[in-house]
């Protein structure tokens, strides 16, 4: 079994890792999005072939795995991400798990195809304190139809504790240019 300082050792390293590739935080242009599936466009993030997105800069986030129905964001919760009562902020949680969800989603999308959330339903169970250096938040995909989609999340910690539970539905849709089949 492994303890959780070597998960927590490990999970720095992959995020090293990734940060090392990384571009630039950025939008990616829509004629670099037009022609990728989903996994594609996110596994170009990884490889440092296409910037990450400036979400995860604000929140202090990044993408760390992404294969098809299934991704890893990893987070760093802050003294910025605080309430007034000293614990990390639930809008840092529900942020952190829609990434997730919509990246799953997008994992399972062609060429040409998009989403946008139409839905988003948090379970918080236990707060995150300053003391607690990384969470992971798991995206799977439950189903991806022609035009609805639906994925759950998990964010954990290197212990092993749920912090907080998600799922999603998402409207699925073609890309503007793109021709109708």
């Amino acid at each position: 079994m492994t303890s959780p300082q070597d998960t927590l050792a490990t999970w720095l390293a992959e995020e090293a890792a990734v940060r090392a590739r990384l571009l630039p935080v950025g939008i990616t242009p829509f004629s670099d999005v037009q022609p990728r599936t989903g996994l594609q466009l996110l596994q170009g993030m990884l490889n440092g072939e296409l910037p990450p997105s400036p979400i995860g800069r604000t929140l202090d986030f990044i993408l760390v795995e992404a294969r098809e129905g299934h991704v890893v964001f990893q987070g760093a919760p802050s003294d910025a991400h605080l309430n007034p009562m000293g614990s990390v902020h639930g809008g840092w949680f529900a942020t952190l798990l829609d990434s997730a969800l919509g990246c799953a989603v997008h994992t399972k999308l062609p060429q040409g195809r998009a989403y946008t959330t139409t839905d988003l339903s948090v379970k918080m169970l236990k707060a995150i304190t300053p003391k607690v250096q990384r969470v992971r938040a798991i995206g799977e995909i439950i189903h991806c139809g022609r035009q609805l989609a639906s994925a759950q999340a998990r964010l954990v910690g290197p212990d092993g504790t749920l912090y907080a539970h998600a799922t999603t539905t998402c409207f699925v849709f073609d890309l503007p240019g793109q021709p109708k089949p």
